[in-house]
């Protein structure tokens, strides 16, 4: 199996895999690198290790230099300049899709552009008549409102960057269930993020709720107490408490070890 490191060089493109011959690299070092559409610059995320990827390995050029960053800068400023022309596009042809963003290749040779849409879009017309304004290359990238929120950035309900955007490298399924497994309030106003998706925190504790659950009686069984019989109606994992009603209809807590076998 061959050796090579694992390179992003988008943040919404999968992982590709490159030989880095003599140059040496670690994790979050900056490279260029040759890819199809030409170079693109990009960062480790996977150090050197050895892969059994069948694809052939793309080829790193060079580490990043100061000269590279002032050219980054520069078709960011492009990029800038014909987002306007771009969003006038847009409307002008009423194409049902929302702008996201837009960016240039390293070469600026080809122009990405990302947008969110709700359905199939028919982009023939658009890109005829970018391409006679732009002049270059043009390539539509769909991406979901997550990913949106992953390169366009943003604060959660907890105040700090969005996880999507800080560290996070995939995005994990995230359901109603899991939720309820915390005991979370099922309100989409709390337990949604700014994407409108459920928050991918929900997911973190996820494991720990669910084995530290099974301690516990579930939620609907019977169980003995001091006072007699009664229905589990809630469960504290934290304060290791079973909350308890009774026939008559009032309702105690009781510590797990309090309970009768």
């Amino acid at each position: 199996m061959p050796l090579a490191v694992g390179v992003q060089i988008r943040r919404t493109k999968d992982i590709i895999f490159c030989d880095a011959g003599s140059i040496d690299v670690s994790m979050n070092t900056q490279l260029l690198v040759e890819i199809d559409n030409g170079l693109e610059v990009g960062m480790v995320v996977i150090p050197e290790q050895m892969t059994d990827t069948k694809e052939p390995l793309k080829k790193v050029v060079r580490l990043f230099t100061e000269e590279d960053a002032k050219r980054v800068e520069k078709n960011k400023e492009y990029a800038k300049k014909d987002l306007s022309a771009i969003l006038d596009k847009v409307e002008t042809l009423k194409v049902k899709m929302n702008l996201s963003m837009i960016e240039y290749n390293f070469e600026r040779t080809k122009l990405f552009i990302y947008y969110t849409a709700e359905e199939r879009v028919d982009f023939r017309e658009l890109l005829k008549e970018l391409g006679s304004v732009l002049k270059t290359r043009i390539q539509m990238v769909q991406i979901g409102v997550r990913d949106e929120v992953k390169i366009l950035g943003s604060l959660g309900h907890c105040g700090q960057i969005c996880c999507c955007q800080r560290f996070l490298k995939d995005f994990t399924s995230v359901t109603t269930e899991i939720a309820k497994d915390q005991n979370l309030t099922i309100n989409p106003a709390k337990i949604s993020g700014v994407c409108g998706r459920l928050m991918c925190c929900i997911a973190y504790e996820h494991d720990f709720y669910v084995s530290e659950g099974k301690k516990y009686p579930a939620v609907g069984s019977e169980v003995k107490t001091p006072e007699g019989k009664g229905k589990v109606i809630g469960v504290n994992i934290f304060k290791s408490e079973i909350n308890v009603q009774f026939e008559d209809g009032h309702m105690k807590k009781f510590l797990q070890k309090e309970l009768l076998k």
